[in-house]
């Protein structure tokens, strides 16, 4: 995208009919506030701070016709960055510091989002990997009242993307992990190109826990149950080698604030119903987890019988790879189409030819895990007894039923591939 293609027209004004929020322009106006305050977080930054929010405040005076404000949002750095930031803030105007004695992303986010007057909120990256032309899309609905949250995403359709397959493949496996355990309907949660009015803010963010990386998804999802709008902005992003993340580290957190979530939602801890409530909003509908592990574990359990029996049966006729690829293939048509109906509450014709495709394609996952699983076996014990290779198959067919349950459930049949 080039910065010519950047508009924003404040003029325009959707019938009342399709405004759930005020125009937070006209109410930046009649409070002498910005419209917009971007936070940029910052822990030991001494080296891209000071070009990356010149080149922000450069193109929000250029390109972004509505007051903005920058704020940095120091994390206890003891690098040069305190010192750095003060001298943004004394040299450019709308420039402001906040310094937080304690580190962490979503703490710096929390602190500063609570305590802003701007009626529309951001965040980026210091590092800017986003293309700034997404600015005017990403908040311009939240401005007119159309929708309550922007995120950035570049795993939508339309994105452009640079960066390594290591990190494209973690990015998109954890957002298949959201979609397969909270049921989530937005594409990307971990992109730093984020923005949300700040009455909802306001709402949502003192039943937020997480103070790291973790924060974002926490916000995103609990919007998502809450009933809120989240609009979605492809993005051109390229990656900063010079990335700091924890990859392991903050997986582990991701995984465990997962189970948090989870475990709140199932016991009534998170009152999805009462913010539903005070936002004016219908909390959504979702899929129950256990409810639907617990059917996809009786539909397993039924395929993993006659799979052992079509194993068994064809074994000695066309040997042990065939035998496993006709089992593992005649049990995964079937095993489909029962957890369409049965599984994942899929009604009627439309798209079974795609999902029956889809499925063929968690077929050959599992069929890599339990060929690799044989070849493995016959690798290092030669000729097996039938015993072993027969225990061999159940635990591998058992690890390929729990990928097949997330990839069905976070791919195949998730409302938004199947609505």
């Amino acid at each position: 995208m080039s910065d010519a293609a950047v508009h924003l027209d404040l003029d325009l004004d959707p019938p009342d009919r399709f405004r759930s929020r005020p125009d937070a322009a006209a109410l930046a106006r009649s409070r002498g506030v910005p419209v917009l305050d971007i936070v940029v977080p910052v822990y030991n930054e001494q080296a891209d701070l000071f070009d990356s929010v010149q080149r922000l405040h450069r193109y929000l005076s250029q390109h972004v016709p509505f007051p903005s404000r920058i704020t940095i949002a120091d994390n206890a750095s003891t690098d040069e960055t305190p010192r750095i930031a003060a001298r943004l803030a004394d040299e450019l105007a709308d420039v402001r510091v906040v310094g937080l004695e304690q580190k962490g992303r979503g703490r710096a986010l929390h602190h500063v989002w609570s305590t802003s007057d701007a009626p529309v909120l951001a965040y980026m990256d210091v590092d800017l990997s986003t293309d700034l032309a997404a600015l005017a899309p990403l908040v311009a609905p939240l401005i007119s009242g159309h929708s309550d949250l922007a995120i950035g995403s570049r795993l939508a359709r339309g994105s452009r993307v640079v960066r390594g397959a290591k990190r494209e493949a973690i990015s998109r496996c954890y957002n298949l992990l959201l979609k397969s355990t909270l049921s989530a309907g937005f594409s990307d949660a971990q992109c730093g190109f984020k923005a949300i009015r700040a009455d909802v803010a306001q709402q949502l963010l003192p039943h937020v826990s997480d103070t790291g990386w973790f924060f974002d998804t926490e916000l995103l999802v609990l919007a998502q149950r809450s009933g809120l709008r989240t609009h979605e902005v492809p993005v051109d992003w390229v990656d900063d080698p010079d990335s700091r993340v924890d990859i392991v580290a903050t997986a582990t957190v991701d995984v465990r604030g997962i189970a948090r979530l989870m475990r709140g939602f199932a016991t009534g801890a998170i009152p999805v119903q009462m913010l539903a409530a005070q936002l004016g909003q219908q909390s959504a509908p979702t899929r129950s987890l256990l409810r639907q592990a617990v059917r996809f574990a009786m539909v397993g359990v039924a395929s993993t019988i006659a799979y052992l029996l079509l194993f068994i049966a064809l074994r000695h006729t066309v040997g042990a790879q065939t035998a496993n690829l006709l089992a593992l293939l005649m049990t995964a048509i079937a095993n489909t189409a029962v957890n369409r109906r049965f599984t994942f509450g899929v009604r009627g014709t439309a798209r079974v030819a795609r999902h029956q495709l889809d499925g063929l394609v968690v077929f050959g996952i599992a069929l890599a895990v339990t060929s690799g699983a044989l070849a493995a076996l016959h690798l290092f014990a030669g000729q097996p007894h039938h015993a072993v290779e027969l225990t061999a198959l159940v635990t591998a067919n058992l690890a390929a039923t729990a990928i097949r349950f997330v990839l069905l459930r976070g791919w195949v049949f998730h409302p938004r591939r199947s609505s």
